[in-house]
């Protein structure tokens, strides 16, 4: 069992953290295995919302060591083509450092609406555009006709610094995220599930991909994890609440108390030992804070939190 990685999600803060572009390296500076941001259009009530391929050639010019995550890119909003020109184009950029998340999305319906993908048809796209991102990043010239659109004798070029491109981790919590994580992905990445309910979906992941004749201890276990540090649990929980019912529109209380680390450094790192317990390997943890108080919190994040993880995981290990 190797060691836990712990990466942050900068998505929330990128308006902020690119007008200060200058501290950029300081995320690497902080010691985190992986940078992450997400993929939306447009989300109602909230502000700026970037591309998740520009930002993340932005991150690569900046780094060296660390990993660069896409958590998770909507893969039916794009042709698949298009997915694998801008991956392999990262990838490149940060010499091989790129993880592809992958999602179906559905939490904004109008993201599909406006680039003319029936909501259906989301699942069978997504697993249609992962076979073909394979190919193309194996360099096969690819005639394929799939959902809303065709490919005649198309290759990609330039190729991605990694043979076979880089690796694609599936997001999401249903069934059909489960069962295309163990029959197609590299890496499972759900968010807001228990340690409970990600116990039992890791052991899905697995049978899917034993029945699929692949190597189911070679899936990376991860997962996204909103975290809100704060002086006591009862406070975070507040914070978690007001920002994360905001931006998805809907009551989030309970899954907050079973899924959100809330409160001190040393509560937050117990809680997510308890993740380390049910079989994750690599955390993305997404601070929940106000923008002037993201510097400090990456550091509690980088310092107080990570620490307690890996010291928990090399105990486990001894």
């Amino acid at each position: 069992m190797p060691g836990v990685q712990v990466g942050v999600n900068l998505f929330f803060f990128l308006d902020r953290l690119l007008r200060e572009r200058e501290r950029l390296p300081q995320l690497e500076e902080l010691g985190f295995d992986s940078l992450w941001t997400g993929d939306h259009l447009y989300v109602p009530r909230y502000g700026a919302v970037f591309d998740a391929f520009t930002v993340l050639a932005a991150l690569a010019a900046v780094t060296r060591r660390v990993l660069l995550g896409a958590g998770v890119v909507i893969l039916p909003l794009r042709p698949p083509a298009m997915v694998a020109k801008e991956a392999a184009t990262v990838d490149l950029l940060s010499e091989g450092r790129l993880i592809l998340g992958v999602g179906v999305g559905g939490e904004f319906p109008w993201e599909l609406a406006a680039c003319g993908v029936p909501l259906r048809e989301r699942g069978k796209r997504a697993d249609d555009a992962i076979t073909v991102l394979r190919r193309l990043w194996r360099g096969e010239e690819v005639t394929h006709a799939g959902p809303g659109y065709r490919l005649e004798s198309f290759r990609l070029q330039p190729s991605p610094a990694r043979p076979g491109g880089p690796p694609i981790w599936v997001g999401g919590r249903a069934p059909a995220a489960m069962r295309r994580a163990g029959h197609m992905g590299d890496g499972f990445l759900p968010w807001m599930f228990s340690p409970q309910r990600y116990r039992e979906a890791l052991l899905q992941v697995r049978r899917h991909a034993m029945e699929a004749g692949r190597d189911a201890e070679a899936i990376v276990p991860a997962l996204f994890v909103f975290i809100a540090l704060a002086r006591t649990r009862e406070e975070g929980e507040a914070l978690a609440t007001t920002y994360l019912e905001g931006f998805y529109n809907r009551p989030l209380r309970e899954a907050i108390r079973h899924c959100v680390p809330c409160g001190p450094p040393e509560e937050c790192a117990a809680m997510l030992g308890r993740f380390l317990e049910a079989g994750a390997e690599h955390l993305v943890l997404s601070p929940i804070c106000r923008p002037e108080e993201l510097w400090d919190h990456l550091r509690l994040l980088a310092t107080e939190v990570a620490p307690r993880l890996r010291e928990m995981r090399a105990s486990s290990l001894g």
